[in-house]
């Protein structure tokens, strides 16, 4: 048999050599395409954005705007995608904010402060009150603090009232409401109008967080304890904004009660009642404060509002490019943050996933560069087994000689609390939201829902357990008492791995538990939490108890999911002048981004997702607190 291959004719031939053209032809096209947009990238990195030097008397303007967050909920690339197009930001990240004010305090090029927050949406009393500290740092550094709103809420003004002068816009204004909590109830609605019966397992008197399925209004319990932890941090509030504007507590509640008839007696004029009540210490327009700073400052015509400034994002900008000059060796403190509800398996930022944190945490116990960490908790827990594969990880730090410390922020409740209880201390804020241990399951149950477009369920199974959680049947007593049983399970758990956390009997335990929510005052008093103190001060414990010397000995990083290099190298792209204003006019970079970003998808509410059956689980125990902000 001949091994000779097949002559081609000479069409054939000529045919192969178009087609091998055009490869070449296309694959020469789009390797000059890639090259040139990596050429465009890399030019934007190098030179489209080289930030103007910061000069002496600089103002720095805080203005953030959205939402306040311990941890960004997405990516660096959509961020900075969502910039380039001309989204408004709806997030701002605590530690940037404290960092950037920190620094100001003793950047000599830094010759005051601007607030200016009516796009900022603010965060809970706990954060909001760490802010405020840092801007008490400004001032105590000797750099004055200036104020500016035109509508200000109750959030903003904890942090307004800290300037050394607080104007308001002559039209605007300002308006304090106290702290208040009410949900709907939905039990007539379900079970007598839809015909689906709720079904609720729990344990402790005052978990409530299922209780608007079951009830047509909150329970005596969930009252009292809601208004005992309410008034405590409102109290806080008003303490604290009289302290700031020298004013008496009892009388600034005061002109808050009789709001209607002070007001009246302005004729309606908010920022003329808020100047009355020495809320603020005068009425100015936002041209008449920049006219205020170009006097005190340094004039500068080219800038907005003709003083010499600096953004918020530019000088964390200015801050980043120091702190790359040089690669850091010193030892580290691991900060990992669990923001969000705890659900099973790896979760997006934002959230807190079972295996996702911790695998963090398992990271910073691998790093032998990582001496100590701090788990800063915002969540109001979740799912029980989620939170446990997170509290393992706490105890393997611990074994593993890493001492760990707690912040708790604005809320660490019930699986936020799990997830706390083992660390070697355990810092919050006083108004913190914490406690709430107790465990809750929710079943609902649709035959008589179905019974009305005539619907049906029957068969057979071979046991009188076999579909028995099948939610188009009725559930079955025995049913309930497995179900209830597997929740007294879930709660003598959590009581029992607080005593034997926290050192104390389980009965001492089980009394301030039973789901009742405290602020971190009233926790601290109670033995859930160990002092009180903000952030920064559980770094300095935690690198205390790991002999780690002064804080310029050792380096702060917070361990998080890393981004991939085309992400970063995109995000740095659409964040430089050049790049945002390529991605704002090219078509083809709207089209890269509809490939590129991730694709939004709406995320199951939390119950929905949580009444999910889970394999060999009758019932899918939740430690959940609905005591958010």
């Amino acid at each position: 048999m001949s091994n000779d291959k097949p002559r081609r004719g000479p069409i054939a031939l000529v045919a192969i050599g178009i087609w091998d053209g055009m490869n070449f032809v296309r694959r020469l096209f789009f390797n000059l395409l890639f090259f040139g947009l990596l050429f465009l990238f890399m030019l934007a990195i190098l030179i489209g954005d080289r930030s103007t030097p910061l000069l002496d008397k600089t103002v720095l303007v805080i203005a953030p705007k959205g939402a306040l967050v311990e941890q960004y909920s997405s990516d660096p690339m959509s961020r900075a995608l969502a910039k380039a197009f001309g989204d408004d930001a709806d997030e701002v990240q605590l530690r940037d904010l404290v960092r950037a004010l920190d620094r100001a305090a003793s950047d000599k090029r830094i010759d005051r402060v601007l607030l200016r927050l009516d796009e900022f949406a603010g965060g809970g009393p706990a954060s909001m009150r760490e802010l405020a500290a840092a801007i008490g740092r400004v001032k105590a550094a000797g750099k004055q603090v200036v104020g500016f709103g035109e509508n200000v809420g109750q959030s903003q003004y904890l942090l307004l009232a800290q300037a050394n002068e607080l104007y308001l816009d002559p039209m605007g204004g300002l308006l304090l409401e106290g702290y208040g909590r009410y949900r709907q109830y939905f039990r007539e609605g379900l079970q007598d109008k839809l015909g689906v019966d709720v079904h609720l397992f729990k344990v402790g008197e005052y978990k409530s967080a299922a209780e608007p399925y079951v009830l047509d209004a909150a329970s005596a319990e969930s009252k009292e304890a809601d208004l005992f932890w309410m008034n405590d941090v409102w109290q806080r509030y008003l303490g604290d904004i009289a302290k700031a504007r020298k004013l008496n507590a009892a009388q600034l509640a005061t002109g808050i009660d009789q709001f209607s008839a002070g007001l009246a007696a302005v004729q309606g004029d908010l920022a003329k009642y808020a100047l009355q009540q020495k809320l603020v210490d005068g009425l100015k327009t936002r041209e008449q404060v920049e006219d205020l700073l170009v006097e005190r400052g340094a004039e500068d015509a080219d800038a907005e509002g003709g003083f010499r400034q600096v953004s918020l994002e530019g000088y964390l900008a200015h801050i980043d490019r120091a702190s790359l000059a040089a690669v850091d060796r010193r030892p580290k403190v691991a900060v990992v943050v669990a923001e969000g509800e705890i659900t099973g398996g790896e979760q997006p930022p934002g959230t807190v996933g079972g295996e996702s944190t911790a695998a963090l945490l398992r990271e910073a116990r691998d790093d032998e560069d990582v001496k100590a960490l701090v788990l800063r908790v915002d969540s109001p827990g979740g799912e029980v087994f989620a939170s446990e594969q997170i509290r393992r990880e706490i105890v393997a730090l611990k074994a593993a000689g890493k001492p760990v410390v707690v912040s708790m922020g604005d809320l660490a409740a019930s699986g936020g609390y799990w997830i706390s209880m083992n660390a070697d201390r355990i810092y919050a804020d006083p108004s913190t939201i914490t406690g709430s241990i107790g465990i809750f399951g929710l079943i609902p149950t649709i035959p008589r829902a179905l019974e009305k477009i005539g619907v049906h369920t029957d068969g057979v199974g071979t046991t009188r357990f076999a579909g028995a959680f099948d939610i188009t049947r009725p559930l079955d007593p025995d049913v309930g008492n497995v179900i209830q049983s597997v929740i007294d399970k879930g709660y003598r758990d959590f009581t029992g791995k607080v005593a034997q956390a926290r050192k104390k009997p389980v009965e001492q335990v089980d009394a301030v538990a039973r789901g009742r929510v405290w602020t971190g005052a009233q926790a601290k008093e109670r033995g859930l939490v160990d002092e009180l103190g903000g952030l920064q001060a559980a770094i300095d414990d935690v690198a205390a108890r790991a002999k780690l010397g002064k804080t310029d000995d050792y380096q702060v990083r917070y361990v998080e999911k890393i981004t991939p290099p085309f992400a970063r190298l995109f995000g740095s792209l659409a964040e430089s002048r050049m790049g945002s204003a390529w991605l704002r006019e090219s078509g083809m970079a709207r089209a890269l981004l509809a490939k590129a970003a991730p694709q939004a998808a709406a995320d199951l509410r939390f119950l929905e997702g949580s009444i999910q059956r889970t394999q060999g689980v009758p019932v899918k125990s939740l430690a959940y607190c609905f005591c958010g902000w």
